[in-house]
This record gives structure tokens, C-alpha cells and sequence, in this order.
């Protein structure tokens, strides 16, 4: 009988006691991966315990807000010196309090007594209807201009004192009100300085309530502003100064056409020709049909440029008298019929009416710190304006012959060029510069004489 003994191998029975376990070797996508969702969750709780902050914060913004649009209107109340007198108030209860120091807290009860008591005196609404009138509204410089302020009581009970205030320029001018009853008025009048060319604001006019002592203002706004335009002084020049042309047909250029007022010349017939203008007496004595020609007619077009540069003026009296030159010149052409353009530095003055142009003429100030030659300033602005028949250029003592010749060559030979140099004080003459008038103006009152003497 045979039996069958099976053992295990001795590798399987026995370990070998020399050999460790070794290590799980990690990939570097394993570890990358470990740690990022190691992060996210982090983020995850970081943002869940930031919650409720968040959350807080947003209601304490809201709430915020809300008491400042709510406190605005009466902190708008508060003066300079009533916000001075809070926080010293605030101060020395704090720090009577800490300190323990009784005089300290009688003075910041004081002071909070007395911003009580001032605060009394903003109680009640005011139910005005105030007008703002100006007589009249347009004055030339150094005339007088009236202002008037009608204050009624438009409410059902009487109205409390008050003071009325209508800035003026850069003046302000203040009136008492006192008491009204209702439907009761009271009229006010201040008078303008018009010593200078501008336009002066007025308005708005403005009730102010508060304490005698200062602490709280409380302004009311009830009208807006309204202007008065202080026009320059001008003089009146004769229709045909300065190539003020008032003829009917226009002025006559080299251009031939075939159809206009002016005659030129006589031509042969061609097919096309209006019969129209066949004259029929040469015709007959030639044995050839002959039409007339002619020069072309445009309308006069007169432009001013006013260089309003400080660098050619030598103070402000030769500006103003420069713009009152521009001015009257101006004011003579459109009574005259006449296209005009203005123009100055940024500015293309309105010229519909006489009225229009004035008041423009109110605007125009100097110009400081300007960089740019006098051909490129006139270049700029008119290179959007017809083509004129008559320029005339006005600038101040400080502008040499070559600008006025360097602005005369923009435009082309058909063009009258006059150059205006306004020097205040001056005796006035006329100088010929290579085909160029240039006529010195020291007064106003010469420019009727030198501007007949120019054409």
C-alpha cells in the first residue's frame, strides 16, 4: 500500500526574516489629487464659517445707509461752527466721564443745551412764492440795471421772519423778511454793477433759517438763475465802411457764367446755349449767332476773426476795446443785411440779430495759455464757414505784421483782407504791408473815420 505524503514548499512554510516590507510607491497624479481635494475642502469650510459674517456685514451696511439718507437732510442743517460745537460736546462728556471730572460733563451738558435750544428754531415750514425780475435784462457797460425780489406768503398761517438771500455776480445780496401774513407780499429791490462787460447771474434766490447764534442753516432754494447780458460799448459806422456792401447785385467775381446780371463779353453760339441770352443785333451783323457772357455775382460775406490770445493784448482796458470793435463792426453789417460770420478762439458767435450777437459778445474772454500761431487759429475757424468777400482781422497791440499777413494768405486774391490793431491809446493810422491795410484803432471813436479811410 503506498501512501502519498504531500509538504508545502519551503519557500511557502518559512519567511525569510532578512526581508522588510517595502513601501506603497505613491504617483505623482495620486498625491496631486489628494492635496487638491484636501484644499477644496478647506475653501469649502472657510466659506461656510465666512457666511455669517458676510451676512452681517450686509446688514449692517444696509442699516448704515439708511440712517445716513435718513440723517442727511438734517445734517445738512448743521453749520461749521454747529459741527465744532457737537464733537467739543461729545468730547467732554467722554471725557468727563472717564476722568470723573464733574466740569467737564457740566460743559458738555451746556453745549448739548444749547444745540437743543438753537435746533428750536428750524421748527415750521416756510410757504413762499418768490420771484426774481431784472430790468431791464440786456444793458450796455456802465447803464443801470434794477433788480426785484417779490416775496408772498402762499400759505394758510402766518410766516415766521426769515432772511432772503439772491446771489449777484460775485456779490450777494441779503434782505430780512419778517413776518407775513397769508397772501401778504413784500418787495425787495438791489441794484446790478455793470461796470464790465459780462454776463452776470443772479439767483438763485435762497430762504435761510436758524439760530442767532449760528449753529444750524437751513436752506431753502426757490427760484433759478436768470441772466443779464452787460453788452460792450460799440459806435455806429457808415453802411459802406469796412466793404459793408449794400448793393443789390452782390460783388462781382472773375468767374465766367453763362447766366448772371453782370456782363462780360459776347461768344459764338454753341448747342445748349439758353436763347435767352442771344443778342440778336450783333447776330445780324455778323451772320453768327452770339451770346452773351458774364461775371459771376455772389452775395458780400463778411467774416471777423477776433483773436482773443492774451499774448497779443497788453492789459485788459486794449481786450475790451477790441471786443467793442468786433462789436460795432458786427452790429453794422447785420443792419445792414449783410452775411457775417464771427469767430474766436472756440467760439463762432451767434449772428441772427444784432440782439444775438451782443449778448455773444458778452462771452468772449481771453484766452491763456494758447500755443497755436495765428494762421492756425484763423485756419480752424473758418475752414467750416463760406467763403468770404470781405475779411476783417482783429487783434490787439501785440500781434505783428507777418501774422496778419500769414492769416491774409489763407484766403485767396477776390478777398478783401483789413487787419484791425487795436492799441489803446494810440494815435489811429492806416499802413499798406505788401497789399495789406493795417489800421490802428486807440479809441473807439476813431473807428468810424479809419474804417472809411481803410476802403
Amino acid at each position: 500500500m503506498t501512501s502519498t505524503v504531500t509538504t508545502e514548499p519551503e519557500t511557502a512554510a518559512l519567511a525569510d526574516p532578512a526581508e522588510e516590507p517595502q513601501p506603497v510607491e505613491r504617483t505623482p497624479h495620486a498625491t496631486s489629487a489628494t492635496r487638491g481635494s484636501r484644499l477644496a475642502a478647506a475653501k469649502r469650510a472657510g466659506r461656510s464659517a465666512k457666511v455669517p459674517f458676510v451676512l452681517l456685514g450686509r446688514i449692517v451696511s444696509s442699516w448704515v445707509v439708511w440712517l445716513w439718507e435718513v440723517s442727511k437732510p438734517y445734517l445738512a442743517a448743521v453749520s461749521g461752527l454747529g459741527a465744532l460745537v457737537l464733537g467739543a460736546a461729545v468730547v467732554t462728556l467722554v471725557a468727563g466721564l472717564l476722568l470723573g471730572w464733574a466740569e467737564l460733563t457740566v460743559v458738555a451738558i451746556t453745549l448739548f443745551a444749547a444745540l437743543a435750544v438753537a435746533a428750536l428754531f428750524l421748527i415750521g415750514r416756510a410757504t413762499y412764492a418768490v420771484d426774481i425780475a431784472l430790468n431791464p435784462r440786456r444793458v450796455t457797460v456802465g447803464e443801470r440795471a434794477i433788480g426785484r425780489v417779490l416775496v408772498t406768503n402762499t400759505g394758510k398761517k402766518a410766516s415766521t421772519a426769515t432772511t432772503l438771500e439772491v446771489p449777484v455776480g460775485q456779490g450777494l445780496a441779503e434782505f430780512s423778511i419778517g413776518a407775513l401774513q397769508p397772501g401778504a407780499d413784500v418787495e425787495e429791490l438791489f441794484a446790478v454793477p455793470t461796470n464790465r462787460r459780462a454776463v452776470i447771474l443772479t439767483g438763485p434766490a435762497v430762504s435761510i433759517r436758524g439760530d442767532q447764534l449760528g449753529l444750524f442753516r437751513r436752506v431753502v432754494r426757490w427760484t433759478d438763475q436768470i441772466e443779464l447780458f452787460v453788452h460792450p460799448v460799440t459806435t455806429r459806422l457808415h453802411p459802406t465802411a469796412a466793404g459793408l456792401v449794400r448793393d443789390l447785385e452782390g460783388q462781382v467775381t472773375k468767374k465766367i457764367t453763362n447766366n448772371d446780371i453782370s456782363f462780360h463779353a459776347l461768344r459764338a453760339y454753341v448747342t445748349g446755349d439758353d436763347v435767352r441770352y442771344v443778342h440778336w443785333r450783333t447776330s445780324a451783323r455778323t451772320g453768327q449767332l452770339m451770346v452773351r457772357q458774364f461775371e459771376e455775382s455772389r452775395r458780400s460775406q463778411l467774416t471777423i476773426i477776433h483773436s482773443s490770445d492774451e499774448r497779443y493784448y497788453a492789459g485788459d482796458d486794449e481786450f475790451e476795446l477790441a471786443v467793442s470793435v468786433t462789436a460795432s463792426i458786427g452790429s453794422q453789417v447785420i443792419r445792414d443785411g449783410t452775411q457775417i460770420s464771427v469767430v474766436t478762439e472756440g467760439r463762432v458767435l451767434k449772428t441772427h440779430s444784432v440782439t444775438s450777437l451782443l449778448d455773444d459778445t458778452c462771452r468772449v474772454e481771453k484766452i491763456v495759455g494758447s500755443t497755436a500761431t495765428p494762421r492756425d487759429f484763423a485756419r480752424d475757424a473758418t475752414k467750416r464757414l463760406p467763403p468770404p468777400s470781405v475779411v476783417v482781422i482783429v487783434a490787439g497791440s501785440g500781434m505783428e505784421a507777418p501774422d496778419y499777413r500769414a492769416i491774409q494768405r489763407l484766403f485767396g486774391g477776390e478777398t478783401n483782407v483789413i487787419a484791425l490793431r487795436i492799441e489803446n491809446g494810440s494815435r489811429p493810422r492806416v499802413q499798406d504791408v505788401a497789399g495789406l491795410s493795417i489800421v490802428t484803432i486807440g479809441s473807439l471813436g476813431d473807428l468810424p473815420r479809419v474804417m472809411a479811410r481803410a476802403v
